[in-house]
């Protein structure tokens, strides 16, 4: 037997066997350390999957919600569509002043042997104004019937305008019965090259200005008129404003 073979057989000291002891249980508890700490790791983990998975099911949940409220918005949106197309297809009901602009078409046709109107109706974008569309040939004979006449008298004149919708030129009235209490617009149309319109000046003095700012501005005509001069110009001013077609003569003004 070898001196080295001798020397392990050979019982330790209790000095020796305390160290090993001591290193056993320090490498027992360093891994018991960190078997916990790999527990505490994968618990931690599965904590943060979970929570994860939580949001994510939330989020799943808001967008399912969001896409719900879309669809039910979007019928909402479509049933009140349909229901405005049957109110549509309702019938309109008549205009309060549908009465006064049957009593001027039949007052017309009554006195006058030729057809002196070319459209008749309510206008409904200016407080259901009842308007006749006198055609220009007969302006002047029909617009002193109409103050005249006793079932119209429309004895004022409120306003008058020209407007130059390109394709012609047309003169606006507004006239106003105080004996009868009842409205009435007309429009008048004239080719937009040679814008000519009768002169109602000698039957509502009232007229007159008015009547000299559409020539002045728009360059309409008004035959019969007493003195058909502009009015906010200049006598030798080059053209008229207010057309859409207007081109400034002198472009430093």
């Amino acid at each position: 037997m070898s001196d080295e073979q001798k020397k392990t057989d050979q019982p330790m000291d209790e000095e020796e066997l305390k160290k090993k002891k001591a290193a056993a249980a320090a490498k027992a508890k360093a891994a018991a350390a960190a078997k916990a700490k790999a527990a505490a790791a994968a618990k931690a983990k599965a904590k943060r999957e979970a929570a994860d998975g939580d949001a994510d099911d939330a989020k799943a949940k808001a967008k399912a919600a969001a896409i719900a409220k879309a669809k039910a918005a979007a019928a909402a949106r479509k049933k009140k569509a349909l229901e405005g197309k049957e109110e549509e297809v309702k019938p309109k009901e008549p205009s309060k002043n549908q009465p006064l602009l049957d009593k001027y078409v039949r007052v017309l046709k009554e006195h006058f042997e030729e057809d002196v109107l070319e459209d008749a109706y309510i206008n409904e974008l200016a407080k259901e104004v009842p308007t006749l569309v006198i055609k220009k040939e007969h302006w002047f004979e029909v617009a002193q019937f109409m103050k005249h006449n006793e079932q119209l008298s429309f004895d004022y004149l409120s306003h008058l305008a020209g407007i130059d919708h390109e394709t012609h030129m047309e003169v606006y009235y507004h006239f106003y019965s105080y004996k009868e209490n009842q409205p009435v617009a007309v429009r008048v149309k004239t080719d937009r090259d040679e814008a000519r319109v009768p002169s109602i000046t000698p039957i509502w003095a009232g007229a007159n200005w008015p009547e000299r700012e559409a020539y002045d501005l728009l360059g309409i005509h008004f035959d019969g008129h007493p003195n058909l001069k502009r009015i906010l110009l200049t006598d030798d001013w080059v053209g008229y404003p207010l057309r859409k077609d207007y081109e400034q003569y002198d472009e430093e003004i």
